[in-house]
């Protein structure tokens, strides 16, 4: 058993713990040299890279709706601080320098969130649906990743979207965030919106690269642990040329590791592994 952390023990510390967490955080991001894209234009740029969209609403996840709908609430509030953010040459996008005061005037509504890899409510839950949706855009620029954390644990099934297994980003604030640093003559530009039902988002940029990027997985694999269900899937990432459709080149970006926390699709092959099969 993980030995329990001193705020486990002593719960009244943790808001001091917070604090301290949050200062070195953003100190940090002070003094490491990086400078930090904050700039907004009004006009879009002229060129879109790619846009995606994904459901609002997850009904699976077993609890009360109206976290659902503080969700949405919640990310409404941060899209207003990301929206038509400009992430010019040699610039670093950070999702918390940009969200930090998300809530100043309006305060965050209780959603689902992850604590102590438990499932619960919280002020500000449900953020990750920001950042998840964030990284498969960033997916499709020839932007570099900094910083990305996965899911340890998929506590439901997936909303459907047009992202592959494998393709999310938590972030915590003080703790994790999500990171990407433009390494191009180009300049690249956040577009989020919504409808009644979705989350929309587009990637803009201001020169035509003639190109553009596939994200596919290879073949998941779920494996029993310790009585605990992983999936694991390669996320490769494929450039085409925009002319004739011919991929001039396949990376794999990471491979993908998190356990599964609900029932999967009956059929679904389970391998052993550390331990008899179940």
């Amino acid at each position: 058993m993980p030995r329990k952390r001193v705020t486990q023990i002593f719960p009244w510390l943790l808001p001091l713990r917070m604090k301290q967490r949050l200062f070195f955080f953003y100190t940090g991001m002070r003094l490491d040299g990086n400078q930090y894209a904050e700039v907004k234009s009004e006009t879009p740029l002229p060129y879109q890279l790619f846009e995606t969209s994904c459901p609002l609403y997850n009904r699976e996840t077993g609890f009360d709706m109206v976290y659902q709908e503080n969700k949405v609430f919640n990310l409404k509030l941060a899209a207003a601080t990301l929206d038509r953010v400009v992430i010019r040459p040699n610039e670093t996008f950070s999702f918390w320098k940009l969200v930090r005061y998300a809530n100043r005037d309006i305060p965050y509504k209780d959603g689902l969130t992850v604590i102590d890899r438990k499932l619960t409510t919280a002020p500000g839950g449900g953020m990750c649906q920001m950042s998840n949706l964030l990284f498969w855009m960033f997916l499709h620029a020839p932007l570099t990743v900094m910083e990305r954390h996965g899911h340890d644990v998929k506590d439901f099934p997936e909303p459907p979207s047009d992202a592959p297994m494998g393709v999310d980003a938590t972030v915590s604030e003080g703790w994790l965030d999500l990171k990407v640093r433009n390494d191009t003559e180009a300049s690249f530009q956040i577009s989020i919106a919504f409808d009644e039902d979705r989350i929309i988002g587009r990637l803009l940029t201001d020169q035509d690269t003639r190109q553009f990027y596939e994200v596919v997985n290879g073949e998941p694999l779920y494996y029993r642990k310790n009585d605990k269900v992983y999936e694991e899937v390669d996320v490769n990432q494929k450039t085409i040329l925009a002319a004739t459709g011919a991929c001039t080149s396949k990376k794999l970006l990471y491979r993908n590791k998190c356990e599964i926390g609900y029932s999967l699709p009956e059929g679904t092959e389970v391998m052993g592994k550390g331990s008899k099969e179940k």
